[in-house]
């Protein structure tokens, strides 16, 4: 299929815009990838020190050694495991024995593998509406520096990353960007098993909103939809990571959401070591010919790019990527913005209904056909570049395929199929919509997005007096005051990425969703997040510039008439243009810019908070 125009133009200009940073990138690469590998290289105490831990056998295949004089030295290629395991976190947990069956799969394959370092994983679950949300961001960026850290040993031929939730991926993405010379592959753990469905575990958090059941209540229900191992089920930002990796050919095709306990997982993550190794398995289960596994710095492409940012599209993803993928993007010298997200809604389908976008979770996704089956359609539709490197030797096709057990052991493949269900995934020629699930919202107010696809049609419009909030514990105050019983816009402001470290406003969905559903025109606007589960409230999030570098939000005033429209794709404040240039622009709260920086640890990450670039630059803190 041809590709698309309006994806064959953005890709060009994104090419154009990356050109000198792309090339210096890559030269970067090619200056490590020519270097001797570091066993061979560094002095023998360095390579005592690196391989003391390991078991003889393994500490004997790893030395280099000369079988004869004038030979080069010969040795077992060694892999680095970077893990973001830890028990805390339901996604992570299933990761603790993954480092020993790579180990093994090694060993039998004639390499060796050693665990690099492990990375910290936070869940914005367990933190949300507290304060150390505010380090959720920013984690993103520690993440990136313990890959670095991890992997700057230097001692490895090729590296596995084990890892699943929102700041996880993309933290271990830019980290081992900056290894970029390395084959690398994704290893993911997959989603729990369905429980309480995500429209009822939202209708009893509405009801404790207007305090009609208790914490009990509310408890037994959280704890029947977060109940065991594996990703949440919901399509938020930790499984829209596992799409986007799925469509930029970084993972073992199909592994995204395959269940943690399931035989196929283990098959699978001995797959991943395979396939670093240049050694992978075919569709029909046998050995391809060895063939090298394609740095990650040269999968990582600008075409891979605009692949994950029509993926996300597609499938109405969270709004979250819209900063991590620009993050992403940038490490590996590539530069995007919203305008180019805002052009590929333009023609990019929506093709998949997951909640929060419709009922059903991952898990019904994955049986209707799941990555594969979006790939497929996109790419029959012009609509992805199929001309890529990706993890395997055969390019972007076997994306499209689904990973099932051979029939005497082993992995095996097959096309995706017809979907399996229609009310969760519809074929491009058929779409739930025939624009993407993201919008770009510009005005005198800023740039923001919003995600469209969770909202209803005849919500895609708001005009209302704004209400200001300093915090969303004031928002929730004033609901419970009962002060916000009318058409409002609720603007919460000093909440971007310099500010405080863009908080996830998560807790605000229910108490809005009520106001929503007791007939008032309602609307959020906002320089912070909103969850990966961003919900059926309209919201203008990631406003920026933020008020807190002297951004149109610092401008607004209780009573101004707000409008949010996004059929028009516009955030205006109804203001005399005159009255609004004149207007003081308001500086954060001294008592807000002391509590920002205290407790939880805060106090750790003041360096962060100043260096922070704006939400559509990636709110990066390296650059």
């Amino acid at each position: 299929m041809k590709l698309n125009a309006t994806v064959g133009t953005v890709t060009a200009r994104i090419l154009q815009r990356s050109a000198r940073s792309r090339h210096a990138y890559l030269q970067r690469l090619d200056a490590m990838a020519r270097r001797p590998p570091g066993a061979e290289r560094m002095g023998c105490a360095n390579v005592a020190h690196a391989f003391a831990g390991m078991p003889d056998a393994d500490k004997q295949a790893a030395m280099p050694r000369r079988p004869a004089i004038g030979i080069t030295p010969v040795r077992a290629p060694n892999i680095g495991i970077v893990n973001a395991f830890n028990d805390m976190l339901s996604a992570h947990a299933p990761l603790q024995h993954y480092p020993d069956v790579i180990k093994a799969e090694a060993r039998r394959l004639g390499a060796t593998a050693q665990v690099a370092g492990g990375v910290p994983a936070m869940c914005d679950g367990v933190t949300q509406g507290t304060a150390a949300m505010e380090l959720s961001l920013y984690s993103r960026d520690v993440i990136a520096m313990a890959t670095a850290v991890s992997l700057s040993h230097d001692m490895f031929d090729g590296a596995l990353m084990l890892g699943v939730c929102d700041k996880i991926v993309p933290g271990l993405l830019i980290g081992a960007l900056q290894f970029g010379h390395l084959p690398t592959v994704f290893v993911p753990a997959g989603p729990m098993g369905s429980g309480l469905s995500n429209s009822d575990k939202a209708r009893v958090r509405e009801q404790a909103a207007q305090g009609l059941v208790g914490r009990e209540e509310l408890l037994q229900a959280e704890s029947q939809a977060y109940h065991s191992p594996g990703t949440c089920t919901f399509y938020g930002t930790a499984n829209s990571n596992q799409m986007l990796l799925e469509a930029m050919g970084l993972h073992v095709p199909g592994t995204a959401f395959v269940h943690p306990g399931a035989a196929l997982r283990e098959d699978l993550t001995r797959e991943a070591l395979r396939t670093v190794l240049g050694r992978a398995t075919g569709p029909d289960g046998r050995a391809l010919p060895a063939s090298a596994c394609a740095p990650i710095g040269q999968v990582v492409s600008e075409r891979s790019i605009v692949n994950a940012m029509v993926a996300l599209l597609a499938t109405g993803g969270s709004t979250n990527h819209l900063i991590h993928w620009v993050a992403v993007a940038r490490a590996a010298g590539i530069v995007i913005d919203w305008d180019d997200f805002a052009a590929l809604s333009e023609v990019v389908p929506l093709l998949a209904r997951v909640y929060p976008n419709g009922s059903a979770d991952v898990n019904h996704f994955q049986a209707a056909g799941g990555p594969g089956y979006v790939i497929r359609e996109l790419l029959d539709a012009g609509l992805m570049h199929a001309d890529v490197l990706t993890v395997r030797p055969d390019g972007l096709a076997p994306f499209t395929q689904v990973p099932q057990a051979g029939d005497g052991g082993g992995l095996r493949w097959r096309d995706a199929g017809p979907s399996g269900d229609t009310a969760v995934l519809r074929p491009a020629a058929e779409p739930f919509s025939a624009t993407g699930g993201l919008k770009l919202l510009q005005g005198n107010l800023g740039r923001s997005v919003i995600k469209v696809s969770a909202v209803p049609a005849e919500r895609h419009v708001v005009q209302a007096p704004a209400r200001i909030f300093d915090s969303q514990e004031a928002l929730q105050a004033a609901f419970k005051a009962g002060e916000l019983e009318r058409d409002v816009v609720c603007v919460v402001r000093w909440q971007g990425p310099g500010a405080n470290g863009m908080p996830e406003l998560h807790r605000l969905t229910p108490p809005l969703a009520v106001l929503q559903g007791r007939g008032f025109q309602v609307a959020l606007v906002t320089d912070g997040r909103m969850s990966g589960a961003s919900g059926k409230v309209p919201a203008a999030i990631h406003v920026s510039p933020e008020a807190a570098a002297g951004g149109p939000l610092a401008r607004l005033r209780d009573g101004d008439i707000v409008r949010l429209d996004a059929v028009a794709g516009t955030l205006q404040a109804l203001v005399d243009e005159a009255q609004w240039q004149a207007r003081e622009v308001l500086t954060i709260p001294p008592a807000l810019v002391q509590d920002n920086g205290l407790g939880m640890g805060r106090e750790l990450f003041a360096g962060m908070r100043r260096n922070a670039l704006s939400a559509e630059e990636g709110a990066c803190t390296w650059l």
